[in-house]
């Protein structure tokens, strides 16, 4: 129906057009119809225009092949690239390191050829790093630097900045596997802010840091995993504690261990393992007892309010660590220490760590029957063979003051056979 439309338009303006054209070429004279002159018009601009493409696509040839040889280059390059790759992933270093060397010799060749790669410097930057990184897998320490060295030099380039962060970041992680923290904590001071708090970055230098032995630049840093949820709850709360009591015990003075407790955190001087740590610390530095005691308010407060708190290993030591600043020399107990003890043996009168704390306090206040007393009735209850057998010694220490030896000698059979037990 087109074609029909065509043909009629063509019949009805073309058939009866009495227009004439006539070209005057002296002494010549040429009459054609208009018609004949606009198809050969159009005939002669088709010609032209199919003349131009040829020329066109003639002198492009020469550009075509430098394009098509480019092109072929650079699949080499990503195949070369794919197999470094693979060959690192697969634990095939040498062929690794290989196929790597091959994209750095290839992407030269393509310089060399007097072509430009938009991504030049950061595939430079990208094969020696993975050449570096399968030399570091066979240990191989010079042929990693100088490949490393190369790798950081490239990323110097405006459009590598992003991958000087990776290059470093490479560093730092093989300065750990050399065992050099020194070395590794360099390299991460070299990263600028933002890169330097990436989780990838933290981890790097809480290793750093426990490497070198540094637990409180590794517990600030367990902190800022733990928040940024690298560490699950469970497990930075037992790395933040270990951590702590670490730093604590680096302290060798009263002085340097409380500077040591005003640098934890309020939650971390809560957990009764820090806290009983480091105020048995401060008790064997010959330290403040009223200063240990405060510190172990917190546990004590938190034992009270909920007894399944803290295990049984956890409550014998805070009884451990009471029992000896009650007993340190010239460290009275305190009168509210006595009321927190007292109410809370009335409080758990089954509770047997409570009462033979409660008794060793009436001891060191020469309160002899009702001391007598406590330790005997949490005898039948203690389930720790050490308290036991402390408990046995108080009661035989004052079988002697009153000059009771059978039952001195008794209690102090029964102290070595709970001696023997634990």
């Amino acid at each position: 129906m087109g074609l029909f439309a065509v043909a009629v338009a063509l019949a009805l303006f073309a058939g009866n057009d009495p227009g004439t054209v006539t070209l005057y070429w002296p002494p010549h004279r040429v009459d054609i119809s208009l018609n004949l002159f606009l198809l050969l018009m159009a005939l002669v601009f088709v010609a032209l225009h199919f003349a131009l493409r040829t020329l066109s696509a003639f002198f492009g040839i020469p550009q075509q092949a430098r394009r098509w040889r480019l092109q072929q280059r650079e699949r080499a390059i990503q195949a070369a690239l794919l197999d470094s790759f693979s060959h690192l992933l697969g634990g095939r270093y040498i062929r690794a390191r290989k196929a790597a060397e091959l994209v750095a010799s290839l992407e030269e060749a393509v310089a060399r050829s007097g072509e430009t790669l938009s991504y030049a410097e950061r595939l430079r930057t990208l094969s020696h790093l993975l050449a570096a990184e399968s030399a570091h897998a066979l240990q191989d320490r010079n042929l990693r630097e100088k490949h490393f060295l190369l790798a950081l030099e490239h990323s110097q380039a405006r459009d590598a900045l992003e991958m000087r962060d990776g290059v470093q970041l490479r560093a730092a992680r093989w300065a750990l596997d050399d065992r050099d923290a020194a070395k590794s904590m360099e390299w991460l001071d070299l990263m600028h802010q933002g890169a330097s708090r990436r989780t990838i970055a933290l981890r790097l230098r809480f290793k750093a840091a426990r490497m070198a032995g540094r637990p409180l630049q590794a517990l600030e840093m367990a902190r800022q995993l733990t928040k940024h949820r690298a560490f699950s709850e469970v497990a930075g709360k037992s790395i933040v504690r270990g951590l702590a009591m670490e730093h604590l015990d680096g302290a060798h003075d009263p002085v340097q261990l409380q500077r040591a407790w005003d640098a934890l955190e309020p939650a971390e001087r809560e957990m009764p393992d820090v806290a009983m740590q480091a105020a048995q610390r401060l008790l064997d530095q010959q330290g403040d007892a009223a200063t240990s005691r405060q510190w172990l308010l917190p546990v004590w407060s938190r034992m009270q309010e909920q007894p399944e708190a803290l295990s049984l290993a956890q409550k014998v030591r805070l009884v451990r660590t009471l029992e000896s600043g009650f007993g340190a020399a010239g460290q009275a107990p305190e009168g509210q220490w006595l009321a927190r003890i007292e109410a809370a043996q009335i409080a758990n009168p089954r509770d047997a760590a409570l009462q033979y704390l409660a008794g060793v306090v009436c001891m060191r206040l020469s309160l002899w029957g009702k001391a007598q007393q406590m330790l005997k009735q949490s005898l039948a209850m203690l389930q720790d063979a050490g308290l036991k057998r402390d408990a046995w010694r108080a009661i035989a220490a004052m079988a002697e003051q009153r000059q009771d030896t059978a039952a001195a000698t008794e209690a102090y059979r029964q102290a070595l056979v709970e001696a023997a037990r634990s």
